[in-house]
């Protein structure tokens, strides 16, 4: 099959022939249609975060399922579906605990690792997905089924993105009704989060970034006030005029930058919430002021938007099809595989919520 491989960071990924097992007992072999670029791939193709191997990227994806190994019960063969990168073991703590996002059982890396070859040499298959290749494996408790009126692209980026975004609102936080909130980085984990809290009946959602257009694509999903933080030599006193002179309930990073987070909690108000969603180099530290914790205010993370994604994901898909959760608008180029290395630079620059790749 034809996949993207990562070789090393700051270099081009490269078009080759890798080679894909057939579905073991309890896989699925799934086609790929659609497989969103995030930023999460960026920070492996930049260097900020590090591989041991060469590697087909990509994690946010749909597909139809091709083959099943012997014991798969879930899917058939044409099924749709939508791919995990964080698919759950079903018997460790954290599963048992129902935070399934937060599975940390070893052999589903250990898997990952050994369904690629390339030039006869095994190549990791990035989040138990890599989907910047023509066809995936996982396993069968990766994937979630979807139905046949839900668009592919759409779909795939449910898979990260959306997922992430929407469930750091609902999820994570708990966003209530009638919340002011505020969410630094408007990417396309940042439109989610906006998104989310929207749907949750957010008063006040502050949208924060340095570049208008992005600035301007947050209205268009639910910011109801934005600040371009170039234009600002105080960021907590502009939170101030607009939220009657307090700090927001909620504060979201969205970028990955630690300065940014340091930002969200000193603009979050006393008793309130900041949420770190942003994917952060190896080795950097976040810095806040203790004695802000006498006024309990929280500062949590957030894997994958907390999600239990056989339930969540279903419900996100319901929302699409009744217009209360915009998709399409965040698709805003369609490439092919071969075009990956454009859809990384026009995320670089700004210029899109999310790139899809499309798979005939």
């Amino acid at each position: 099959m034809k996949a993207a491989v990562f070789q090393e960071a700051n270099k081009p990924l490269t078009i080759e022939d890798v080679d894909i097992i057939d579905p073991r007992p309890g896989e699925v072999l799934v086609r790929t249609s659609c497989s969103g670029v995030c930023h999460s791939d960026l920070h492996f193709v930049d260097g900020l975060w590090q591989l041991p191997t060469s590697c087909v990227l990509g994690h946010e994806a749909a597909g139809v399922v091709e083959a099943i190994g012997e014991g798969v019960s879930y899917v058939k063969p044409g099924d749709r579906v939508i791919m995990s990168f964080k698919p759950f073991c079903g018997k460790c703590y954290y599963c048992l605990g129902g935070r399934p996002n937060l599975c940390n059982d070893p052999e589903i890396g250990a898997a990952s690792a050994s369904r690629l070859q390339w030039q006869g040499k095994p190549i990791l298959q990035f989040a138990s997905v890599g989907s910047f290749a023509e066809m995936m494996v996982t396993t069968e408790n990766g994937i979630v089924k979807i139905p046949e009126e839900m668009p592919m692209a759409e779909a795939a980026l449910i898979g990260c993105g959306v997922m992430t975004g929407v469930g750091a609102a609902l999820y994570t936080a708990e966003v209530p009704g009638g919340a002011n909130v505020a969410v630094i980085g408007c990417g396309g984990i940042g439109l989610n989060i906006i998104q989310g809290c929207r749907i949750a009946g957010a008063a006040k959602i502050i949208a924060i970034d340095i570049i208008d257009s992005k600035l301007d694509m947050a209205m268009q999903f639910g910011a109801t006030h934005t600040i371009n933080s170039r234009d600002t030599d105080n960021l907590i006193e502009a939170i101030n005029d607009i939220n009657d002179g307090e700090g927001v309930e909620y504060a979201f990073e969205a970028i990955g930058i630690p300065e940014a987070a340091t930002q969200a909690f000193n603009i979050t108000r006393p008793g309130g919430t900041t949420v770190v969603v942003g994917m952060h180099p190896i080795g950097s530290e976040i810095s806040v002021p203790g004695p802000a914790f006498l006024q309990e205010k929280k500062l949590i993370g957030c894997m994958y938007g907390s999600t239990r994604f056989r339930e969540h994901m279903p419900k996100l898909i319901d929302l699409f099809l009744q217009d209360k959760l915009d998709l399409t608008s965040l698709v805003s180029r369609r490439l092919k595989l071969e075009d990956v290395n454009e859809a990384f630079r026009s995320m670089k620059a700004g210029e899109v919520a999310r790139s899809v790749l499309e798979f005939s």
